[in-house]
């Protein structure tokens, strides 16, 4: 497997007009924790590096891949989210003077303390994210169906640091990542039936509330977002198509696989902190950095 990474984000989020540390600190969660970003995305990612039969049990595999590919944006999404919630919540100034002293209150101290107030691999309480959390049993069943109850938990999850947070760029991102979520979902839910008979989607939604009760997640839907599988490749994992076939469950409307990955947003260019040393590079060094550059280009 070899990913080929595009600089972009997953969807385009909001400029912050103010700071919600604590914001912040709750979305911690959606990556760092059990249930959060970098879960799914290492549960895939070793399951698809040691899925057997691959050739055999070709559609499988490559539903893990994909969905694998599509984590990794979802772990950037969410960080960003988490670096936009943080922005402007400290000010330049004299050490002496104490330009971060409101940061010794809020939540996460660590945001301020080791990261120069951006995300990290842990939880909303700190607690940093562990390989204990990642399940490959080696059989199918059971890891397609503790992918679903991942996908599952992760959900209700965002629907709750939905409900504790009404910052735009949180919300934005909860959106739409509720409506990807949903996808992952009910892709588990069809490759389950398809391996043994038995329509798992008679259990959702789980929690039992649609997806368009959230205002920041309605209009995904309504784009057709919900709908959409990506290979996140132009040549590979095509077979997904075997699985993702059909109307979907919540609207009647037939479901598509989308060759390649979604447009995407501008990635968020983080301005200086000063007080956090953050990325410690003056103009002095700047003027002399693009010097040495110039030089190893023989200009």
């Amino acid at each position: 497997m070899v990913f080929q990474r595009i600089d972009r984000l997953a969807i385009e989020l909001p400029k912050p007009k103010y700071a919600d540390p604590n914001a912040a600190a709750a979305v911690q969660e959606l990556l760092g924790g059990r249930f959060g970003e970098m879960s799914t995305l290492n549960n895939y990612l070793f399951q698809s590096f040691n899925f057997r039969q691959k050739q055999k049990l070709r559609p499988f595999y490559e539903l893990v891949a994909s969905i694998t590919a599509e984590e990794f944006g979802h772990v950037e999404l969410v960080s960003n989210a988490i670096n936009l919630c943080l922005t402007g919540s400290t000010h330049p100034g004299d050490p002496d003077a104490a330009p971060m002293k409101e940061a010794k209150d809020k939540r996460n101290t660590y945001h301020f303390i080791a990261t120069a107030q951006t995300a990290f691999p842990g939880d909303s309480m700190g607690k940093a994210w562990t390989g204990e959390y990642v399940f490959n049993s080696g059989n199918l069943i059971l890891d397609l169906l503790h992918n679903f109850f991942l996908e599952c938990g992760a959900r209700t999850h965002k629907m709750r640091v939905y409900e504790m947070t009404d910052h735009p760029t949180a919300r934005e991102m909860i959106g739409y990542l509720l409506v990807r979520g949903g996808v992952h979902i009910l892709a588990y839910a069809k490759a389950l039936e398809v391996a043994t008979g038995v329509d798992v989607t008679k259990l959702l939604p789980i929690p039992n509330l649609d997806n368009r009760v959230f205002d920041e997640a309605r209009k995904y839907e309504e784009q057709g977002v919900h709908r959409r599988l990506y290979t996140f490749s132009d040549r590979y994992y095509k077979e997904i198509v075997r699985i993702w076939q059909g109307t979907h469950p919540s609207d009647g409307q037939p479901l598509e696989v989308v060759e390649g990955a979604p447009q995407g947003g501008a990635i968020p260019d983080l301005d200086e902190v000063p007080e956090e040393f953050a990325p410690g590079i003056s103009a002095e060094d700047f003027f002399e950095i693009a010097k040495r550059l110039q030089r190893s280009a023989g200009l």
